[in-house]
């Protein structure tokens, strides 16, 4: 192992032992009532089994047979989930092949953030997480399931559903993908025709057009945004079958795929003698596996909040200078947009995750000690499924890169650094992304303009008014301000401002997620500007130093001067009322900050076991 991953693992440990400790022992109290169905009266397991052919109720009556619950984030506004609409009968019937049973135990919600981007809408994304979370824990309370599957791809939807499934930490669980939409246009050229429409040179019929040509069909977008980030990190952490997360849906692959995960989620629960549930695959190990993993691909900046939740769902603390320590040793090997050209469906077939996995073990970035839903040690997932007479079988995946314009080996990478940074400064800290930002870009200090929504910028930039070197401050964006909505509609007018030669950056309390670009972008800043942070008291004008290479976050303004400023106010009503939000009102006054998850989850860690203390 590097020893600087080796050390981070061990400090995660450390600083978690009591937090872990508590939460494995919630796992074996759990645990000891053996299949729950047992601990059921005759009314509760006749309501149970009620709606089920014969056959099923028999198996459920004995107790003896493994019994899946399934938990789907199906509808088919999202692309990506779309084809889940008929995997409950199939997984029924393959689960049938084994002599087992399977339910529905419950549906959670699902939003496509591509859909509310730029909405009112987007200001419920973030807190959908945890909505899920619980949706997913109402779903496996009944006590009728031995073993979960999950079915969920997209943004906040599989970060909910782990965080549910680790409150069952008793019971096994696998995620099932669905797969990725084949290409479409070029990312690219995608990007080019938002520019274009900015600037007012294209027409919104042309505009539609390009994205429609982008999104096309059922299936996952093809950019690495956070729903393919979640399947490159859901794989490295030992939960989905090897090679699953990249096949094309509808495919004679994909099925046999799905009914395996199905047979397997049969196979591993403690009725037989392979019993792997979620708690023993999640530790510290496989989390800091899917953060190099992660890093080294440039995934998205979501993860530096959804996966902190979800180490700390399974007992464990992991913060900023963890991902920041990580990502001083970890390189950079893939290019996928917007880190490059290439879509998801390039990086398969440049080698995928089976040589991403190979090269990673290779160069002792990832630990191979752990338990996965395939068995024990990560080597299992350097080998990539095929189809041979109908059947899914492993075989020895690629030692080579089949494409090294999209994906490298670690000993040959784009940079020897991962594309995270972590800022801090007299702001507050921040995560960057760094490894779509052109090289030649240096640490950037400027004056601050000065927004409160994204639409005011967008305003600004039609006036003309931006046209000039700059530090873009858009602040009251954080989670107990408006949600933490993503700022897509931030990324166009930026981008062309840069590529007119200004020095730009951005500076924000929200989010800009897995599509983060060529801007240099502090975002995530904590703490936000409506909980004391020094955001709150930045004027027009004021200088800023974003450190692009040097992690800094800074106002240049002296001391004796912010004294004397108040911090400014601002009128978010509108944001709280109205598309359902005056619902989340509670979780918003309660929600954590970015570097602790922007959760609600969980109670604030007392000062002895925060890290550092």
């Amino acid at each position: 192992m590097h020893p600087v991953i080796e050390r981070v693992t061990q400090r995660i440990e450390s600083c978690s032992q009591a937090l872990r400790a508590a939460y494995l022992q919630q796992v074996e109290t759990a645990r000891q009532a053996g299949p729950h169905r047992g601990a059921l009266s005759c009314g509760n397991l006749a309501h149970g089994f009620a709606a089920c052919g014969s056959s099923d109720k028999q198996q459920l009556r004995s107790l003896t047979q493994a019994n899946v619950g399934v938990v789907t984030a199906y509808n088919d506004m999202l692309s990506a989930h779309q084809p889940y609409h008929d995997y409950p009968q199939k997984i029924k019937q393959w689960v049938r092949e084994v002599g087992s049973t399977a339910q529905v135990a419950g549906g959670v919600p699902a939003m496509c953030d591509g859909v509310t981007q730029g909405q009112p809408g987007m200001e419920l994304s973030l807190f959908s997480r945890d909505v899920i979370a619980m949706a997913t824990a109402v779903s496996l309370s009944h006590n009728m399931f031995d073993s979960t599957l999950m079915l969920g791809i997209c943004d906040k939807i599989v970060p909910g559903l782990l965080v549910g499934a680790l409150s069952f930490g008793h019971l096994p669980c696998i995620f099932v993908p669905a797969g990725p939409m084949p290409s479409g246009i070029t990312n690219k050229e995608k990007a080019r025709v938002r520019e274009l429409y900015a600037e007012g040179k294209v027409s919104q019929t042309e505009l539609l057009d390009a994205e429609a040509a982008s999104y096309h069909s059922p299936g996952t977008c093809t950019f690495y945004g956070t729903a393919n980030s979640n399947q490159l990190v859901l794989e490295l952490m030992g939960l989905q079958l090897p090679g699953a997360s990249f096949v094309n849906p509808s495919s004679p692959l994909r099925d046999e795929l799905t009914r395996v995960a199905a047979q397997q989620a049969t196979r591993i629960t403690d009725l037989g003698t392979d019993y792997t549930p979620i708690s023993k695959i999640v530790d510290a190990k496989s989390i800091v596996n899917g953060i190099v993993g992660l890093i080294a691909t440039g995934g998205s900046t979501n993860h530096t909040m959804h996966l902190i939740a979800v180490a700390r769902a399974a007992g464990f603390i992991v913060d900023w200078d963890d991902f920041a320590e990580l990502s001083s040793v970890t390189p950079l090997v893939a290019r996928v947009y917007p880190n490059g050209e290439a879509d998801i469906n390039h990086f398969q077939r440049a080698g995928g995750m089976a040589f991403l996995t190979y090269t990673l073990l290779e160069a002792g970035l990832v630990h191979e000690d752990v338990h996965t839903v395939a068995g024990f040690g990560l080597s299992r997932y350097t080998k990539r499924p095929e189809l041979i007479d109908g059947k899914v079988s492993w075989q020895q995946g690629p030692q080579a890169s089949h494409d090294e314009t999209v994906l490298r080996s670690a000993s040959a990478p784009f940079s020897p650094h991962g594309g995270l940074s972590v800022l801090s400064g007299n702001l507050g800290r921040a995560v960057m992304k760094t490894s779509a930002i052109p090289e030649g870009v240096e640490d950037i200090t400027a004056p601050a303009i000065v927004f409160s929504s994204q639409h005011q910028l967008d305003a600004a930039f039609k006036a003309g008014e931006l046209d000039r070197d700059c530090v873009v401050v858009v602040r009251f964006q954080g989670p107990q301000a408006i949600g933490m909505p993503e700022l897509h509609k931030l990324t166009p007018p930026l981008s062309i401002l840069q590529k007119r030669g200004f020095k730009v950056a951005l500076v924000t309390d929200g989010r800009m997620s897995g599509a983060s670009g060529a801007v240099p972008a502090a975002i995530h800043v904590t703490p936000e500007a409506v909980d004391g942070g020094l955001l709150s008291k930045v004027e027009p004008g004021d200088l800023i130093r974003v450190g692009v290479h040097s992690g800094e976050l800074s106002l240049l303004v002296d001391e004796a001067t912010l004294a004397q400023r108040q911090g400014a106010q601002a009128d978010l009503a509108s944001s709280h009322v109205g598309m359902g939000r005056e619902l989340f009102g509670g979780m918003r006054s309660q929600a954590s900050g970015a570097e602790q998850g922007a959760c609600v989850l969980f109670p604030a860690l007392s000062p002895e076991v925060t890290r550092g203390q």
